[in-house]
């Protein structure tokens, strides 16, 4: 354990670590963190490497820190339309294994009653150092998230959408908060996952109005004083990933459907889409204090689409679903533009009938169990079509 510390305090970013690689501009990629569930009593199961032994070639899946779980890569797209296709076709391939091999899958926010304490680190040394340094807090992250890539052309540009999607984070959240119970409790949140995040200092919400500069002299003062080892230490809900040359969004919580996914995906795209030719928008709306950024993420963290959003520092509010339809409707150019329309029905589907939270909650109430819930998350994943 000394030995790791010691590694980790003495670590160097590699001198091209925080050179921004420039993208296409908003190309898309996204990372899907799914679990294995066991058939026989709908629990977590610890195969990993089963899974991983059918695909010693195929870069698109790939192990996370407890055997119990593994995440999908998307290869570069252009759209949307193109992402879903490249997503669909790996979970086919991964269902195929993981049908023979008797595992199910699932790809909310947080197994409802699955123990963390009873998950097994993966072999891999970035988890061992993280495990050291950080102990019971990285032992609880039996968490699943959306992530979603956006290329940029330069760090500074980065920096610029990473500031306009700081708005935007409660929108992006309420959409797929789908993590309502914790170590077989009801948490009375619509998403958990955040919560545990945020218990880590470099987690949570991003610093504001930061340019490129900025954020490297940052980034070099962490280092410096031992508060991150890699880039990667950096779990902020939006960051700039320079090795990729993309804005990570990773805001999202794991949600229930691959619909559901595609469709956040699309109004995170068409919003870029409209913020390229109205770059202007954030002189006139600057980033919101601290405060309020933090009010609205836990009133969404609390009551999901049902939030009420603080619309302004005078303390002005509106229900959070009708500033999603209004953004709908102010970017519908750009989603016409991109062929989104099915994708924004999911999104008007999700405001008006619910998100996974909200069905995971109902069938807990009407049948009080949390193997039900499992059930239900599993034949949503399956289907690839929320019960609405």
């Amino acid at each position: 354990m000394l030995t790791n510390l010691k590694n980790f305090f003495t670590h160097k970013f590699n001198k091209n670590e925080l050179v921004f690689k420039p993208s296409k501009p908003l190309t898309l990629g996204a990372e899907l963190e799914i679990q294995l569930i066991d058939p026989s009593n709908y629990n977590l199961c610890p195969r990993v490497d089963d899974i991983l032994k059918e695909f010693s070639n195929f870069h698109k899946i790939k192990p996370e820190i407890f055997k119990s779980f593994l995440e999908i890569n998307s290869d570069i797209c252009e759209t949307v339309t193109e992402l879903e296709q490249d997503l669909l076709s790996t979970v086919n391939i991964l269902s195929s294994v993981t049908n023979k091999l008797g595992i199910l899958l699932s790809s909310t926010g947080a197994h409802p009653f699955a123990r963390y304490e009873d998950s097994e680190l993966y072999s891999a040394e970035r988890y061992k150092d993280l495990i050291d340094r950080n102990q019971w807090l990285t032992r609880r992250w039996a968490i699943y998230g959306l992530h979603v890539h956006l290329g940029m052309q330069s760090g500074d540009e980065c920096m610029q959408f990473n500031n306009f999607f700081m708005h935007f984070i409660p929108h992006m959240l309420a959409l797929s908060v789908s993590s309502p119970f914790w170590q077989g409790m009801d948490t009375g949140l619509a998403s958990c996952r955040p919560t545990i995040f945020e218990s880590m200092p470099t987690s949570g919400l991003p610093n504001q109005g930061m340019n490129w500069r900025k954020f490297v002299h940052l980034c070099k003062t962490f280092q410096k004083c031992g508060a991150i080892k890699s880039f990667k230490d950096l779990w902020w809900d939006l960051r700039p990933s320079p090795n990729y040359g993309t804005l990570e969004i990773r805001i999202c919580d794991g949600t229930a459907t691959l619909k559901e996914a595609t469709a956040i995906v699309a109004f995170i795209h068409a919003l870029a889409h409209w913020f390229k030719d109205n770059g202007t928008w954030v002189d006139s709306f600057p980033a919101p204090p601290m405060w309020l950024l933090r009010e609205n993420k836990w009133r969404v963290i609390r009551h999901g689409m049902e939030a009420i959003y603080v619309t302004n520092t005078e303390g002005d509010t509106k229900p959070l679903k009708d500033d999603i339809l209004e953004w709908v409707n102010k970017i519908e150019p750009y989603i016409t533009k991109l062929k989104y329309e099915k994708y924004f029905e999911d999104i008007k589907n999700i405001c008006k009938n619910g998100t996974s939270s909200q069905r995971q909650k109902h069938v807990f109430e009407t049948t009080n169990s949390l193997v039900e819930v499992v059930k239900l998350n599993v034949e949503e994943f399956n289907a690839n079509q929320p019960k609405w």
